[in-house]
């Protein structure tokens, strides 16, 4: 048995194609299961074991679209729509010459 250039002339069939949750060529066809995500499995495949990888997908790293918006809109506790307090207490328009 060869272990050189006649062996690698075998390699026709794909087993890794792009995964449709991730993005990356890591979706086993065989197994129908993604090396990167776990794609088909509910939860997103994720190890304390590598503490490196999990914080290149983390929170934090897209562009958070949907939480920045949230993070502005607790600060006022989450008022939406009420009219300032200067325009429902007009007090500075008041004439005080009385």
């Amino acid at each position: 048995m060869t272990k050189g250039t006649s062996t690698f002339g075998k390699h026709r069939n794909k087993t890794h194609v792009f995964s449709r949750r991730c993005g990356l060529k890591a979706y086993h066809l065989q197994k129908s299961t993604c090396g990167k995500c776990g794609y088909l499995a509910k939860r997103k495949r994720k190890y304390n074991w590598s503490a490196k990888a999990k914080g290149r997908n983390t929170t934090g790293t897209g562009q958070m679209t949907h939480l920045k918006i949230t993070h502005h809109r607790f600060r006022p506790g989450f008022h939406e729509g009420t009219r300032g307090q200067l325009l429902q207490h007009p007090v500075h328009l008041k004439d005080f010459s009385d």
